[in-house]
């Protein structure tokens, strides 16, 4: 049977196939196939070009509608801008951040349990209750609430009945409460805070500023997270009665968290909030607004100036050696120092690099050293200007060496201190 020939094109002439002809074909079908593969293949898009962002010093602060104010990095605990923050002024229920702090800690201390029945008293169904011109949680008249639903009504209906009980059941008296209160202020170093109640009612003597709130804020958001939790809860339902949580940021902001809202005639509007956007978080105080809704757009405000032109950075571990220095009189020869704690800082973007740090330590170290003992001091400044100081700590023991050691050491120190070093020396002898 005789073969066909290779169909390699089909057209209407009939041509002969030569040996030329046919050693043609393999590359005339690679051709083809290249040919359509290039014709199938779509042209790569080309690169959409990114605006580039010019390099603009950080602007001021925004206007915000407050008497004082404050925006605290939480990290470091940083103040980033104020105006009037060691200003005393009424705190109204910002007062409850407090109150909230000292039950907090007294239930982390076993005195008291969130399942704890508490009695509603006369005094704070009185002072605190419906009858009042105040926020309430609407709570009955010698009935029994448990710890955990008075904590809810404070916080996220601000009620002043809810506060007066979980004081009177903490400490006994509202008063002994608000000696209590005073006592873990001096403790947070809140240096101009005094407190007389626990609602916030306004009466003499009851005040804060804005850093002391910040501070106090700070410090339940890291040492209560569960019970700062519930400042994020935006309705509480109880005796019969649904009330939302009065901090509006709730519902504007997803980033926003708590915490608390307060307002009298004298305090004005005021908010205590906190927002967390990635790995940072801030926290604004406002004091003294002119309605709910500038005090709202205030802290917001102060939120997003604080999250888009600042930014905190990790120096230094703790406990990794930041410098060895000479050791005299000792086992070792060396003594390794690092600092007790992450050492963070809080710089408008783009300073980082412009950051400088020094290491104050003594020209002679003398041995022994007990682990933690402190060596000196990190200083960590930005243009000639302190931004964070450490402690420098020993990280490990160091004892003395032998006889022969430290009398060979004294004799290099008498040749030491006799070329002229004045350092004074730290350790003992």
């Amino acid at each position: 049977m005789q073969a066909h020939p290779p169909l390699a094109f089909k057209t209407g002439l009939k041509t002969k196939m030569t040996p030329f002809r046919r050693a043609l074909i393999p590359f005339a079908l690679v051709t083809l196939l290249l040919g359509v593969a290039v014709a199938q293949t779509p042209p790569r898009p080309s690169a959409v070009p990114r605006p580039v962002v010019p390099e603009a010093p950080v602007p001021p602060p925004p206007d915000v509608d407050a008497q004082s104010w404050v925006l605290m990095d939480y990290a470091t605990g940083q103040i980033i801008a104020s105006k009037n923050p060691d200003a005393r002024r009424a705190p109204a229920s910002l007062t409850k951040v407090m109150t909230d702090y000292v039950v907090s800690a007294e239930i982390a201390n076993g005195r008291i349990q969130l399942t704890d029945p508490v009695t509603i008293s006369e005094h704070a169904w009185r002072g605190g209750g419906a009858s009042t011109d105040g926020s309430t949680s609407f709570l009955k008249l010698n009935s029994q609430v448990p710890l955990q639903d008075l904590l809810k009504g404070m916080i996220i209906q601000s009620g002043n009945d809810a506060a007066i009980a979980l004081a009177e059941h903490t400490a006994g008296s509202e008063d002994a409460f608000a000696n209590l209160m005073n006592a873990y202020a001096k403790q947070l170093g809140m240096t101009n805070t005094h407190y007389s109640n626990a609602s916030g009612y306004p009466v003499d003597n009851h005040y804060s500023t804005a850093r002391d709130i910040a501070i106090l804020s700070r410090a339940l958001i890291h040492d209560f997270p569960a019970d700062y939790a519930i400042s994020a809860i935006k309705e509480f339902e109880w005796n019969g009665i649904k009330q939302q949580n009065r901090n509006a940021l709730l519902w504007r902001d997803p980033s926003v968290d708590g915490i608390k809202t307060g307002h009298t005639a004298a305090a004005g509007f005021c908010l205590d909030a906190s927002a967390k956007r990635g790995d940072e978080r801030m926290i604004a105080i406002v004091m003294g607004a002119s309605s709910d809704k500038a005090r709202a757009t205030s802290a917001l405000a102060l939120l997003n100036y604080g999250f888009r032109f600042y930014e905190t950075h990790k120096l230094y571990d703790a406990g990794k050696p930041l410098a060895t220095p000479r050791l005299w009189k000792g086992e070792a020869s060396q003594l390794p120092i690092g600092v007790v704690e992450n050492v963070l800082v809080t710089v408008k973007r783009g300073d980082y690099d412009k950051l400088k740090a020094a290491m104050d330590i003594p020209a002679i170290l003398i041995a022994p050293f007990k682990k933690g003992q402190r060596v000196g001091t990190l200083r960590v400044t930005l243009d000639g200007q302190p931004v964070q100081t450490a402690p420098l700590i020993a990280l490990g023991d160091a004892p003395q060496g032998g006889f022969f050691s430290r009398l060979w050491d004294s004799i290099l120190l008498w040749f030491h201190s006799n070329s002229g070093s004045t350092k004074q020396a730290a350790g003992s002898k």
